[in-house]
């Protein structure tokens, strides 16, 4: 397995701490809205990367955290005239709810900040007496000049982003010694909540808890620390900075970060109208559409999304969906026999795709060419599974496919749903085409047509009082 290290800008080979072991830490989400669709790509993708690494007989340690203490909050809750457990309390409900119709798996540990505040008010007063942070009234500072490697994770000049930052003035902060150094702890404001701490009652700064979580949750050093790009700095920068300096050790082995997602080719924000929730997209398309379409671009390339975009992704899962239908429909009215020699064949082809489908996936998550490898799955489906198979070869198909998608975390049961109208029409105007190609003796037409209502999930048969069609 070959993972991208932002550390590093390079393919590295992936070698774990523990033979066999793998500690992951993905920073969650703020509680105090619905997830947006930016939300879920990291949620997607790094669950991805745990169900492949599972399926490789990996023993995966995922730890994904809940950030219910933050201005956001704070800020939701005194607009509501609440307090502010009663936002997180609600918003992580509906982001398990999400995680649930995105197929997410539970990670082994979901830690919420404010049951972990002890840990970092000890973790602080550790680089307090090591030298790497200074209080000032209440306030408690981490001094970055006192950190050689600040800025190796993002790759920025420290001194030229230390002379730009002299020259915004920022109120309240004019006691820092570098501009670079950031809050560890804040004194209390008027209403909001506290704890008690050395320095004065108040609460950490974001940055700290993660550092204090990850190895609490994952049993020390990670092997992968992974977000989105947008937390590469200041915020994956300043973990590092925190837990180096109180451990002596590297926190984590590789940095793994997936890109934005656009909308229409413009960044997605609220003050240009253009921010969906998750909620609003799986109001229009089943969740496992969402998660396809997420997949079917590499994750550090950035995603354009639109509801075009969206239809298309819609139109390709069906596709394979129908694939995997059309075998369990077949599979009780054949034979109970062995495979042919031409199905063994058959069958070996099919094993091809899957050991490219995991090299794919071993190349950096390459998720968009190994679903290229369900594609050809599918095709080679299509082509060889008939009436006339045994329910041996159908069962095997059938099962190769299956597991690839389970590996992407995509379900594939068949809902039961009514045809609407319109299906309906098209169904019955193609059937129409069909015989009349039959009559004319275009049998290769037949044929397409018959395979062209397959994928769109009916099933015909041929009988003496004329064709039958069921959706499957």
């Amino acid at each position: 397995m070959k993972i991208y290290n932002t550390m590093s800008k390079e393919k590295e080979e992936f070698i774990p701490i523990e033979e066999g072991k793998i500690r992951m830490y993905v920073c969650g989400p703020t509680v105090y809205n619905l997830i947006h669709i930016g939300n879920a790509r990291p949620m997607i993708v790094f669950d991805t990367f745990r169900r492949f690494m599972e399926y490789k007989g990996y023993d995966v340690c995922y730890v994904s955290n809940y950030t219910d203490v933050d201005d956001k909050i704070i800020k939701a809750a005194t607009e509501e005239g609440v307090d502010c457990p009663t936002v997180t309390k609600r918003y992580i409900s509906e982001v398990e709810k999400d995680m649930q119709d995105l197929n997410i798996e539970k990670a082994t540990a979901h830690p919420k900040a404010t049951e972990e505040i002890g840990g970092m008010i000890a973790l602080i007063d550790t680089l307090v007496q090591k030298g790497f942070a200074y209080p000032v009234d209440g306030t408690v500072y981490y001094d970055t000049s006192a950190f050689p490697t600040y800025g190796k994770l993002s790759h920025k000049n420290m001194d030229e982003l230390r002379s730009g930052l002299r020259e915004l003035k920022v109120s309240g902060e004019e006691e820092k010694k570098s501009p670079t150094d950031f809050v560890l702890w804040k004194p209390k404001k008027m209403g909001e909540p506290y704890w008690n701490s050395p320095w004065s009652e108040g609460r950490p700064g974001w940055h700290t808890e993660c550092c204090v979580m990850a190895p609490k949750y994952c049993g020390g050093q990670l092997d992968i620390h992974a977000g989105g790009e947008d937390l590469i700095f200041p915020h994956h920068e300043n973990e590092i900075a925190q837990y180096e300096a109180a451990h002596g050790e590297r926190f984590a082995h590789y940095w793994m970060h997936n890109a934005f997602i656009n909308i229409d080719n413009k960044k997605m924000s609220k003050s240009l109208g253009n921010f969906f929730t998750v909620r609003d997209v799986t109001a229009e398309f089943d969740p496992m559409v969402l998660r396809f379409y997420m997949l079917s671009a590499h994750y550090r390339s950035p995603l354009n999304f639109s509801k075009e975009l969206m239809q298309s992704a819609k139109a390709s899962l069906d596709r394979i969906l129908h694939a995997i239908w059309h075998l369990e429909d077949l599979y009780p009215r054949l034979k109970k026999e062995q495979c042919s020699k031409e199905e063994e064949e058959i069958l070996k082809k099919a094993e091809g795709f899957v050991a490219t489908f995991s090299e794919k996936m071993e190349d950096d998550l390459n998720t968009a060419d190994a679903i290229t490898q369900i594609f050809e799955l599918v095709r080679l489906s299509n082509a060889s599974a008939g009436e006339d198979s045994s329910q041996n070869f159908v069962e095997k198909m059938k099962n190769s496919i299956v597991t690839l998608m389970q590996v992407l975390g995509i379900r594939t049961e068949k809902k039961e749903e009514e045809l609407d109208d319109s299906l309906e029409e098209k169904v019955t105007e193609l059937i129409q085409k069909r015989t009349e190609a039959k009559k004319n003796k275009d049998f290769a037409e037949a044929d397409h047509i018959r395979d062209q209502l397959l994928e769109m999930g009916i099933a015909l048969k041929d009988t003496r009082n004329g064709v039958e069609w069921q959706k499957i």
